[in-house]
C-alpha cells in the first residue's frame, strides 16, 4: 500500500538529529506534487523545518524528521516495518500525509503539515516554528501513543554534572585527588533520591545517560562529566533545587535543555493515556490548542529492534482523520 512505500522511502533517508536536510529536500518534493504550497523554513545551515499547505490551515498535522542514532536500515515482514524512524516519527509522518489526502479527497482543505528539526535534542525546529506561527487553531503532534490521545506528558530536564579532581600518578592515589569517584558518589546519591509521584501522570524517574571521565587507566582522573534525564511530575525547579542541594560544592551543574509538564487537549470517545516522555507540545503555543497521539509504541522507539506495526499505521491515518473532523 502507498503508506507502507512512503514509509519505507522516509526510514531509508538517514535523518539523525542534524543531518535531516535530505529528508526535508525529499518531503518538499513529495509534498509539492501533491500540490501543497511547500515552504523550508531554514532553522540552521542545512537544517530546515517543512511547511505544507493547501489553503487557510486550521488545523496542523505536526511531527519530527530527526531521529536518535544510530541509523538502523528498512526491512519488512507481514506484520511489521523496522528501521530507525519507523515509530518514532517517519511511519507518523506517512500515516499524516495519508490522513492529510484523505481529508482532501473529501473536500476539506483546511489542513496543513509542518515537520520539525531537533525533537531529540533540543526541539530547535519546534521553537523556530512557533516565532513564526501561522494563525492555526488546533494541531496535533504526531509520536508514538498507540493510537490513543495523550492527557499529559511528564516535565523533562536534563543535567550535566561536572566534577573536578587532581591529577597525580595512580601509584600514589593520595598525591591526587579522583574527579570519577567524586562524581560516583554523587550519582549514587541521585540513584537513592526520593522521586515524587502523581495520580495522572505516575512515578518521576531518572537515567544516568552519559559518564565519561579521566584520560588514562594510570592517572588519577581530574575530571568526570555525566549526563541525566530526570522525567518528573513535579515543577522542574524543585527538582533542580533538590538536586543543587544534595550536589553542593562538590560539582557543578548546568541544566542544556528542559521540557516542562505539559497537560493537553482529549476529547470524548477516544481512548487516552499518559506520555512520560517529552515531545515538541510544549514550544508550539502560538499554533493553537495541542493533541498529541500516534500510531507505534514508544517502547519500541530508540532500540536496535525500532518497528511499527502494519494496521497500527494504518488506523493511525483513521485516528487522525476522525479527530480532524471532530475538530471541524
Amino acid at each position: 500500500m502507498q503508506i507502507f512505500d512512503l514509509t519505507r522511502q522516509l526510514i531509508e533517508i538517514e535523518s539523525v538529529t542534524e543531518n535531516e536536510r535530505d529528508l526535508a529536500f525529499f518531503l518538499r518534493r513529495h509534498l509539492s506534487g501533491l500540490q501543497y504550497d511547500v515552504t523550508l523554513q531554514e532553522v540552521a545551515p542545512d537544517r530546515f523545518n517543512v511547511l505544507a499547505l493547501a489553503g487557510k490551515a486550521d488545523l496542523i498535522f505536526t511531527t519530527h524528521l530527526d531521529t536518535v542514532p544510530p541509523h538502523l536500515p528498512y526491512r519488512e515482514d507481514e506484520d511489521y516495518i523496522y528501521g530507525r524512524g519507523a515509530c518514532d516519527a517517519k511511519g507518523i509522518i506517512a500515516a499524516q500525509i495519508s490522513a492529510a489526502e484523505r481529508l482532501r479527497s473529501s473536500g476539506e482543505s483546511r489542513i496543513g503539515l509542518l515537520f520539525l528539526v531537533g525533537e531529540e535534542r533540543n526541539s530547535a525546529g519546534a521553537l523556530h516554528a512557533n516565532r513564526n506561527p501561522i494563525g492555526s487553531r488546533y494541531y496535533v503532534d504526531g509520536e508514538p501513543t498507540e493510537n490513543k490521545l495523550a492527557v499529559g506528558s511528564k516535565g523533562s530536564l536534563r543535567a550535566e554534572i561536572t566534577a573536578r579532581g587532581r591529577a597525580a600518578h595512580s601509584a600514589y592515589p593520595h598525591m591526587g585527588e579522583s574527579a570519577i569517584l567524586k562524581l560516583l558518589d554523587i550519582l549514587s546519591e541521585i540513584r537513592g533520591m526520593d522521586l515524587p509521584s502523581d495520580p495522572i501522570l505516575g512515578q518521576s524517574t531518572c537515567n544516568i545517560g552519559i559518564l565519561e571521565g579521566g584520560t588514562r587507566p594510570n592517572i588519577i582522573p581530574d575530571h568526570a562529566r555525566a549526563e541525566i534525564m530526570i522525567r518528573s511530575v513535579v515543577s522542574l525547579e524543585e527538582v533542580k533545587r533538590n538536586l543543587e542541594s544534595l550536589v553542593g560544592d562538590r560539582a557543578e551543574i548546568r541544566y542544556p535543555f528542559e521540557v516542562p509538564i505539559t497537560m493537553m487537549n482529549v476529547l470524548e470517545g477516544f481512548e487516552t493515556t499518559v506520555a512520560s516522555f517529552a515531545s515538541d507540545v510544549p514550544f508550539l503555543t502560538n499554533w493553537g490548542k495541542p493533541f498529541l497521539a500516534g500510531p507505534g509504541s514508544i517502547l519500541d522507539a530508540h532500540t536496535d529492534h525500532e518497528r511499527i506495526a502494519k494496521k497500527e499505521l494504518l488506523e493511525g491515518v483513521e485516528l487522525y482523520v476522525r479527530l480532524a473532523r471532530r475538530l471541524f
